[in-house]
């Protein structure tokens, strides 16, 4: 039976990216610098419209934990994708990447695997338009026992909680990890998921989670507040609070310790996967008993490498990287 260091659990997304100009974006209706949920047929116009793609498997904390099994620890991810060529594009390239992929293919059924079509500006914006298809049908028969028993660490993805069988998933692989002496937290994911949902998000952070990472804009909204009394307040109900600021460095929480790590500035090419990535950097270093700040470095030197080209996942090897800095 494996033992895995971090498991993810959350939407399996294959990324479509295109390059794209503003007066493209416009033309389209398309919001830059956001992400759009849409629908099948608005999926189908969009792709159409794409002038060159790049295919990749992703998903916020698909990204992350594969950003994880890059770096050489043993890694799993629960999602769901139907039974057609893009699911199993996704469940073949996660095992390719090193991170199992630990549901088949679903067979049978309307719902596609689910896609999002990501157009980069030239200032390295992205705008995502996601068409959610099978991935958010995930819940509680999807999250295998010794799996989530035997994972270190599990790492859930905010979006999902826009289903209540997504949330039982939550629970579900949250505390058996937990029961059997591991930690779970979660990728907050968008300030607009917490807003649909902030009850049931700070009652999952204070009751059952050891950690949760987001950025300012995230952290900011789980009470609806200023950023230093939004991180006093999450870290009064959980032990680890990690922030990013862009531009700015991350902030980490832990009880009464609280560190600031700046981040060197970097024009982005493609911001897709920049918190992602930074989530692999940190999870890496808590799963191998690094020090907060450690952890918090070796995140950062992810996110720029990552924003450094055209797609989420890293394209060198960061264990290097993290040699060149000394942090290994």
């Amino acid at each position: 039976m494996t033992q895995y260091e971090v498991v993810g659990i959350g939407n399996a997304v294959v990324d479509v990216i295109s390059h794209a100009d503003d007066s493209f974006l416009a033309h389209m209706g398309i919001e830059k610098g956001i992400m759009q949920l849409i629908e099948r047929d608005r999926a189908e116009v969009l792709y159409g419209a794409m002038q060159d793609r790049l295919q990749t498997p992703g998903g916020s904390v698909a990204n992350a934990i594969a950003g994880v099994g890059a770096l050489g620890l043993p890694t799993a991810f629960i999602g769901r994708v139907h039974d057609d060529a893009l699911g199993r594009f996704y469940a073949e390239s996660m095992r390719d990447g090193g991170t199992d992929f630990v549901n088949a293919p679903v067979q049978g059924g309307d719902l596609p695997t689910s896609r999002s079509m990501i157009f980069v500006s030239p200032d390295g914006e992205r705008s995502m338009n996601t068409y959610l298809g099978i991935s958010t049908d995930l819940g509680p028969a999807d999250v295998p026992e010794t799996v989530a028993s035997n994972a270190k660490i599990i790492f859930l993805e905010g979006y999902l909680f826009d289903k209540d069988h997504g949330k039982e998933a939550f629970l579900q692989a949250s505390r058996l990890a937990c029961a059997a002496g591991g930690k779970a937290g979660i990728a907050i994911s968008d300030p607009f998921c917490v807003e649909r949902h902030r009850s049931d998000f700070l009652t999952l952070i204070e009751n059952e989670l050891d950690y949760v990472i987001g950025n300012q804009h995230e952290i900011e909204s789980l009470f609806e507040t200023d950023l230093e009394t939004a991180l006093a307040k999450t870290a009064a109900i959980c032990p680890l609070v990690i922030c990013t600021r862009s531009g700015d460095g991350v902030t980490v929480v832990s009880g009464d310790e609280r560190i600031d790590v700046p981040v060197q500035t970097v024009t982005p090419v493609d911001a897709t996967g920049a918190g992602d990535q930074f989530a692999a950097g940190f999870l890496y270093g808590m799963a191998t008993g690094r020090d907060l700040t450690t952890c918090a470095r070796m995140g950062n030197l992810c996110a720029a490498e990552v924003i450094s080209h055209v797609g989420p996942r890293p394209l060198i090897d960061m264990m290097a990287e993290f040699r060149k800095a000394g942090l290994v």
